[in-house]
């Protein structure tokens, strides 16, 4: 890893937020926070798919008591590449059902910066992906507006 990258990779690492909240502690809460950001890191595509049923299940069982609560979702490990056009095809459920969240008014990132490393731009992503600059920062500005980090 050449010293950019490890720099850059550093200061990623430090933006991770800690102390994520589960499902039945949000539900919890006197008050419905700002929103929910369910940070998403994982090994690859097929890993997020098997993820998305319980992304699922969790986002409906918070609305049940907080219709209105924004959700979030960053992902920000080798999963993302799953989410570019190219992957469109191989991964096809997947884009669907991740169109389907933005449909009900999620927001759905995707790591500029790793993208980046592997020579992936933030065209070769579908216009329902956006595609923030880095996904650590992007968790914590949603944190630093009130939303919870929701733990999966």
């Amino acid at each position: 890893m050449n010293k950019t990258r490890l720099i850059a990779f550093a200061t990623l690492l430090q933006a991770v937020p800690v102390g994520a909240a589960t499902v039945d502690e949000i539900l919890a809460m006197r008050e419905a926070p700002a929103g929910v950001v369910i940070e998403i890191i994982k090994a690859d595509g097929a890993t997020l798919r098997g993820a998305l049923p319980a992304i699922n299940a969790a986002i409906a069982r918070i609305r049940e008591k907080h219709p209105a609560l924004a959700v979030a979702i960053v992902s920000h490990g080798r999963e993302q590449f799953a989410l570019t056009k190219a992957s469109a095809k191989k991964h096809g459920a997947l884009h669907d059902g991740i169109r389907a969240l933005v449909a009900d008014d999620i927001d759905v990132h995707v790591c500029g910066t790793h993208a980046s490393w592997y020579g992936v731009s933030p065209e070769d992503y579908p216009e329902f992906i956006d595609v923030t600059h880095a996904g650590p920062a992007q968790i914590n500005d949603y944190i630093n507006i009130g939303y919870v980090p929701l733990d999966l």
